[in-house]
């Protein structure tokens, strides 16, 4: 297998993936206005979500902020210049969800409209063309989306009415329908069942339904897809008989999920011990990860895991060479490793060899690879323990 960071990353965002989302204000939203400064509106944020090499978050008075990498235009800010701080993306003060992908963005805001920005070569947008974009564009006109998660190269979302839809790059299935020349460059819906989550990793996508069952389809050369073979899927199949999933994160080629009664299950590729099983084996099918049943979020980067457990404690495991785990060593971990003593955490964001979280009162976190600023720190010094932005 090549090096590790030849391969493209699977987006992740913070807010509970796999459960159907509202996009209902955090707070009253402000008047839209002239750009704010990162002082003026404070440092008190609602969302937040790693992609490879930048971050993006929305704080609590709906204003969209991103930082980092910025090649494919993907921080939104209307050129292709790395921002080494939080720097505002446009000035509306109306977005509710963001979710980063691996160089390109898509966010909800209050009004459920859909807008995406960054790389589109392969029409990972939805907006009909092939074309770059260095600021947010409307997808479509519908109003009413309320999920959203943007993958390596193809972008999936849910509707109101539970439709799912996804655009893209198809390769390998992953939209999960027939698409010509590999790809279709504006959503389109899956099939006619009834979703209540989806998560688009590197080449592979899963779903929970209403029903809690689980769905995955796509690349499965390592198990990702938790099928019990390596066979790449062009439609949705589910996985296992269960009917109590919760939550579901993909990455490049792991998958982790929850169940309703809080247990986390992982599989697919282990060879940084991602996967929290104790080794460095793989696995095809789903296997939980410890005796526990009180995870409450989990999030995948590149290749490693993080979860909070209801106490609101932080745990981390996986791929650790850039300090992505914040345990304040450069070691790998293949079993869950607590980050810090402080049960404060709400929410967590893997990226591809950073991480970021938020404090229950709102305070965003960030560690590990820093090399374009997207730690939000100021610098492009990497950190191996959680440091505040």
């Amino acid at each position: 297998m090549a090096n590790h960071r030849t391969f493209k990353l699977a987006l992740c965002v913070v807010v509970a993936a796999g459960s159907l989302l509202s996009v209902a204000p955090l707070v009253a939203a402000t008047p839209s206005g002239a750009a704010r400064s990162a002082a003026s509106t404070g440092r008190i944020w609602a969302r937040v979500s790693a992609g490879v090499s930048y971050t993006c978050g929305v704080r609590v008075d709906h204003t969209l902020w991103c930082w980092g990498y910025n090649v494919s235009g993907q921080l939104g800010v209307g050129d292709t210049t790395d921002r080494y701080v939080p720097t505002e993306v446009g000035s509306d003060a109306d977005w509710a969800q963001i979710s980063a992908g691996e160089f390109h963005n898509c966010g909800i805001r209050v009004d459920r409209t859909l807008w995406c920005w960054g790389q589109n070569g392969n029409g990972e947008l939805g907006d009909g063309t092939l074309i770059d974009r260095w600021a947010p564009v409307q997808i479509g006109g519908a109003t009413r989306w309320t999920h959203i998660d943007a993958g390596g190269n193809h972008t999936c979302g849910i509707q109101v009415g539970h439709s799912l839809w996804c655009w893209g790059m198809n390769d390998d299935g992953e939209l999960g329908f027939d698409c010509g020349y590999f790809r279709c460059i504006v959503p389109t819906q899956v099939g006619s069942g009834s979703w209540r989550g989806v998560s688009t990793g590197e080449r592979h996508t899963c779903g929970t339904r209403v029903s809690h069952t689980l769905w995955c389809w796509g690349f499965n050369n390592e198990g990702q897809l938790g099928l019990g073979d390596t066979t790449t899927r062009y439609r949705p199949t589910r996985v296992g008989g269960s009917a109590d999933w919760a939550i579901i994160r993909g990455s490049i080629y792991h998958t982790c999920g929850t169940r309703t009664g809080h247990a986390l299950w992982c599989w697919g590729y282990n060879a940084f011990g991602q996967l929290g099983l104790g080794d460095t084996a793989s696995r095809h099918v789903p296997t939980q990860v410890g005796p526990d049943e009180d995870w409450s979020r989990i999030s995948a980067g590149a290749w490693h895991t993080c979860g909070t457990k209801s106490n609101h404690s932080l745990w981390c495991w996986g791929y650790n060479n850039d300090g992505e785990l914040g345990i304040g060593t450069t070691l790998d971990a293949n079993a869950p490793q607590q980050v810090g003593m402080a049960n404060r955490w709400n929410r967590i964001a893997g990226g591809g060899y950073h991480t970021c979280g938020l404090y229950r009162n709102h305070a965003l976190w960030c560690w590990g690879y820093n090399d374009h600023g997207q730690l939000g720190l100021g610098d492009t010094t990497s950190r191996l323990v959680p440091t505040r932005v």
